[in-house]
């Protein structure tokens, strides 16, 4: 039996699944010939009756990256559903819960309830190990829905049953089969209970195994970024918001036609078996806008951490059409000294025009030594000189050679070819080689009047 493989919204739904694009998705449509022969047959005759003739290729394969978003449980699926009203293109929406009713209000394209013999469409409650038996008795059906992905975004709110328990299982499958698998998922807050934070610690450490990148985002630091009166539905919108950010700061890159572009290939060279990662977003207006959004991302309060030493950035910048290379530049370079020396950096813009002269910076940061980063310990003064962004290949930020020598040699991927130093663009003249001593990067972390919140954030 041949497939042949052509675009479409999929053939309708599976008898165990239900939505709009059934497991096909927005992706690929099958068709299947169930004679070989005639097939062959036909492609010989059809090559006799052109003589010879160099018809215009049409690929048999849709070659873009195909990105599957799995959103699992309560917060998972929840988190879906924001990514669809916010209008994430570019990839198929799965909704996987053990909870019939809810999953009843997911506008995903795929809908799975698991666990139906086990819990009878009524949840998990609040038992991992509930979860994740609901979603092994349903492995055959969640390989069904996830085959022909080259990339599975697992989105989860920990400490609850089907999330926690179910997520490591749909990462494991993911992995199995070949997709580039990354977690993103929330801690619970604080006032949700000691035992929803151990099964949620518990839950996490399995899904890192399991994935290939894992983001955590700790949701008690959202309260860093909201007032007083913000209510209970704010706060975990926000928690929905940053998945969604997260999820598309990383298929932005891959999907969005960019002004310097990003291939999946380069985000898989970052991303795979990288273990945990650092998530940072920052956005402003006005002057500077750009090297303050990447202020407010690497210092971000949704991160645990640090991103000092890490091996591995993706460094989205959104903006407008009136985004400048010397604001590129200076934003790219500070979240280069933020990384470690020789750190692979993947960088790539997007253009849209809807944010106005807002400038939005996301960095995912991983690939730690021991696999996980290192906690906050205040700023750090012994790093090597600032460098420049190189303007050859798109995506492109060399993090290899001499610190010292890079604002006198950007890196770019013209044949290593020296180029002029780029002029500051505040004080209009060219950058100096401070000979491995800079300024150390300011900590905004600290004095939350100067956190540059995002919008999507602000209340």
């Amino acid at each position: 039996m041949v497939e042949v493989e052509g675009c479409g919204r999929g053939f309708g739904p599976d008898r165990n699944t239900t939505g709009r694009g059934g497991l096909g998705g927005p992706h690929t449509g099958k068709a299947i010939v169930d004679h070989p022969q005639q097939y062959q047959h036909h492609q010989h005759e059809h090559a006799k009756h052109t003589h010879g003739r160099r018809e215009p290729m049409t690929p048999p394969h849709n070659y873009l990256a195909v990105i599957k978003v799995v959103g699992i449980g309560g917060g998972g699926v929840n988190a879906v559903n924001r990514m669809i009203e916010q209008g994430l293109k570019g990839v198929e929406f799965i909704a996987v819960n053990t909870d019939a009713q809810a999953l009843l209000m997911s506008d995903a394209d795929v809908k799975l309830d698991v666990g139906r013999e086990l819990t009878r469409g009524l949840g998990a409650g609040a038992d991992p190990e509930v979860g994740r038996k609901a979603a092994e008795d349903h492995k055959d059906e969640i390989e069904e829905v996830l085959k022909g992905a080259d990339m599975v975004f697992v989105t989860a709110g920990e400490g609850g049953g089907t999330g926690t328990g179910g997520a490591p299982v749909v990462a494991s499958i993911a992995r199995k089969l070949g997709a580039l698998t990354v977690g993103v998922v929330t801690r619970p807050f604080s006032f949700e209970g000691k035992r929803r934070g151990s099964q949620a610690d518990a839950g996490i450490q399995s899904l890192r195994e399991s994935c290939d990148t894992l983001i955590v985002i700790p949701n008690d630091r959202l309260l860093q970024l909201g007032d007083a009166a913000v209510s209970l539905m704010d706060a975990f919108r926000s928690a929905d918001e940053v998945l969604l950010n997260g999820v598309q700061g990383i298929t932005d890159l891959i999907t969005t036609p960019g002004l310097i572009n990003v291939d999946f290939a380069d985000v898989k060279g970052v991303m795979s078996g990288a273990g945990s990662a650092l998530m940072g977003i920052g956005s402003s207006r006005g002057e500077g806008r750009a090297i303050k959004a990447a202020e407010s991302a690497i210092n971000s309060p949704l991160l645990e951490a640090s991103m000092e030493g890490a091996k591995g950035v993706l460094l989205s910048i959104a903006g407008g059409s009136d985004l400048g290379l010397f604001e590129i530049n200076e934003a790219a370079s500070l979240v280069q000294e933020a990384a470690h020396v020789d750190a692979n950096i993947i960088f790539g813009t997007v253009i849209d025009d809807s944010l106005g002269d807002e400038v939005r910076v996301t960095v995912i940061a991983a690939g730690f030594d021991g696999g996980t980063p290192t906690r906050r310990q205040g700023e750090g003064g012994d790093k090597a000189g600032r460098t420049a962004i190189g303007v050859g290949r798109a995506g492109d930020v060399d993090g290899h050679g001499s610190r010292e020598e890079a604002p006198s040699q950007p890196a770019g991927a013209t044949g290593g070819s020296t180029l002029p130093p780029l002029p500051d663009p505040v004080r209009g003249t060219p950058p100096k080689p401070d000979h491995g001593r800079r300024e150390p990067v300011t900590d905004i972390g600290d004095d939350e009047d100067e956190i540059n919140v995002p919008t999507f954030m602000q209340r």
